[in-house]
């Protein structure tokens, strides 16, 4: 549809200013100079991160690249274009660096884990939706998903579906778990929490036991050995290819997606229905494990349980059920796997507070709840053992919350519900962020329900404070490169997308063990095509809805705060084409008076109107003059075609890729 046939969509005056439009502009503001502040003082000219130790084992690719995984998608929101510039000067920079390092080949991680390679793809995934126009990123897309499409990297096994070890990567499958493991003393004090990472073995029972050298070389024996095969983690991987599949529908891609996600159902229904760990390399569950479903590498047992099962297989059911909409009707039957593991969860949950409970992930937890943790809550088991489900701790709410967002399903809203009544104070907007910057699902659903509508407000002004304190952190913590902790960057990132995220795409925080960055709402500067929000435009998605035949509605509100400048947004219903819009209701007024004549106090509102306008269309122009608003909702159906990586119409190109910000 060209832009000279969108509708007109009316607008009325701004009479008052609403608080979240300058908050959320105060927002961009403050991150757009704390970000400049965070790249000047920690990386170097070429773009890499001011670090001089060196690696000495697998880990700590992720760490690098995790300090500018939302940078991106600040761009995207609205963000200026020297952020975009400087987020790929820093993945060159890194990339260099980690190459250097001996932790990348062909730009790519060696191998390891993808609880961890999920992390710092993050970033990857995000520059190729925000600038899907650089071919850099496009043949990188192309060459990373081919490591695991074509069988001769020797990472995927088409013969019994499945990923060839725990760590894979550019290297293909690498033996074991690596050399920092090849005994596991009871020293590890940091891992000490996670308790043993293998349970049955003869003499060892409790962590004490590994005080023996026997004890702490037969662990890690048993560690490398049992490092074989598939891993319920690499569903991870699934985002690889569909990133690639993006760009031009590879089918190669799309497929391996489609049958990489079944075979793990066809496993975990084999299994009764609840999702197993680990493959063996003939292709049997427990091959490895004496038999059981559980034990494989960050699996049920070892170390974190649901956090990272639950997580990869959420984003590789949502993957698979993405891929499938693009030949018809969506599949959402892989989000079972998902569903499945929840209520077990659930249905062996019991009631107690968090400060009484010996819960692994206690301490994140124990700063989301401030002082409700010390109130009675639903906690559920994380990990299942020789001895039964244990770890018990509050669900946390990115899975569920994911789930209902991509499925809209009334029981996956009860489930989720469910999960909110047993947290205490879940609705509240507290003070905190982490590495992931998630955690307020709870109030943002709350607001969209109608029941806490000052939520922008608060959550907006809790963003400005978290971001406050990280520069106030940058300041107190001078850093060593020398001796800097390689978790550091993560910590000070300044850069805060997820109320942002929230409110004006209507999207929950991004999966962060490597989903795709999908949204409820997208956004294209039309004066200056480019992704995101036109200067002094701020939006506010308030409501999400969609009907069994997948017909949907979001109300959405865009205010421009410029009293000078009038500006023109594009409004598109999802993040890669995969939703249209049918029409579009539109709020104005009738016979009010604006500005009227100086001898007047103040403009005099009209009464409100409402229209149904018509639509099939892949967008919508919506043009504010200055100092006005635009009210609509949006009626969505699914596309009918492939989704693909959007550029913006007439996008321009950054002459200033790679320069020093």
């Amino acid at each position: 549809m060209s832009e000279t046939t969108d509708p007109r969509v009316p607008t009325t005056p701004l009479h008052e200013v609403p608080p979240w439009a300058v908050l959320e502009r105060r927002l961009f503001d403050a991150t757009e100079e704390a970000w400049r502040l965070f790249s000047a003082r920690y990386t170097g000219p070429d773009g890499r991160i001011l670090h001089a130790g060196g690696f000495e084992h697998r880990d700590g690719v992720d760490d690098l690249y995790e300090p500018f995984f939302n940078w991106p998608a600040f761009y995207a929101l609205g963000g200026s274009d020297e952020v975009l510039a400087a987020a790929k000067h820093h993945f060159e920079g890194v990339t260099a660096q980690l190459t250097e390092g001996g932790m990348l080949t062909g730009e790519y991680e060696n191998g390891y884990d993808w609880f961890h390679q999920g992390e710092s793809l993050l970033f990857f995934y995000g520059l190729c939706a925000a600038d899907p126009g650089d071919d850099r990123f496009a043949e990188r897309a192309r060459r990373f998903a081919a490591l695991y499409t074509d069988p001769a990297h020797g990472n995927y096994d088409p013969a019994r579906n499945i990923v060839t070890a725990p760590h894979n990567g550019a290297r293909g499958p690498l033996p074991g778990l690596g050399t920092e493991w090849l005994t596991y003393p009871a020293s590890l004090d940091y891992m000490e929490a996670y308790g043993l990472p293998l349970h049955g073995l003869p003499g060892i029972t409790r962590w004490s036991d590994l005080e023996d050298p026997a004890h702490a070389r037969l662990m890690g024996d048993e560690l490398q050995r049992r490092a074989a095969g598939d891993t319920a983690v690499n569903l991870a991987a699934t985002s690889l290819m569909v990133n690639r599949w993006l760009y031009d529908g590879d089918a190669a891609s799309a497929a391996w997606v489609a049958r990489y996600v079944d075979g793990w159902r066809e496993r975990a229904a084999a299994a009764g229905g609840l999702m197993p760990d680990n493959v063996a390399p003939d292709g049997v569950v427990g091959g490895l494990h004496d038999g059981a479903w559980y034990g494989g590498h960050y699996g049920w047992t070892w170390p974190h349980g649901l956090h990272s099962v639950g997580m990869s297989t959420l984003i590789g059911a949502i993957n698979a059920s993405f891929v499938s909409g693009a030949s018809g009707a969506r599949d959402d039957g892989p989000l079972d796997l998902v569903r499945t593991m929840l209520d077990t969860a659930l249905d062996h949950a019991i009631t107690a507070p968090v400060t009484e409970t010996p819960f692994s992930l206690r301490g994140s937890w124990l700063e989301r709840l401030g002082p409700h943790a010390a109130e009675p809550a639903t906690l559920v088991p994380y990990r299942f053992g020789a001895d039964g489900w244990f770890d018990f701790g509050p669900l946390q709410l990115d899975l569920p919350t994911w789930l209902w967002w991509w499925t809209r399903d009334d029981a996956d809203r009860k489930r989720l519900d469910r999960v909110l009544d047993g947290i205490p104070g879940s609705d509240e907007v507290r003070p905190f962020r982490d590495k992931v910057e998630a955690g307020h699902e709870g109030p943002w659903l709350a607001f969209l329900d109608g029941s806490l509508p000052d939520y922008p407000e608060r959550a907006l002004s809790m963003a400005l404070g978290q971001l406050a304190r990280r520069v106030a952190v940058m300041d107190a913590e001078p850093v060593d490169p020398e001796t800097v902790h390689l978790h550091f960057w993560q910590r000070a990132n300044p850069v805060v997308t997820e109320v942002l995220g929230q409110l004006i795409t209507g999207t929950p925080q991004t999966l962060y063990n490597g989903g795709l960055p999908f949204a409820a709402v997208a956004y294209t500067d039309a004066d200056r095509g480019r992704p995101g929000l036109s200067p002094d435009v701020a939006a506010l998605v308030s409501g999400l809805d969609r009907d069994a035949d997948g017909t949907g509605r979001v109300e959405l509100s865009l205010v421009n705060l410029s009293p000078t400048h009038a500006r023109r947004v594009r409004v598109r219903p999802s993040r890669f084409g995969e939703e249209r819009l049918t029409g579009v209701v539109t709020r104005g007024e009738d016979g009010g008076v604006w500005p009227g004549p100086s001898t007047a106090s103040a403009g005099r509102a009209g009464t409100r109107t409402a229209a149904t306008l018509p639509l099939d269309a892949p967008d919508l122009l919506v043009e504010l003059p200055p100092s006005h608003r635009a009210d609509v909702v949006l009626l969505t159906a699914p596309a009918g075609s492939a989704p693909r990586h959007q550029q913006p119409r007439h996008q321009h190109r950054l002459h200033h890729e790679g320069a020093r910000p």
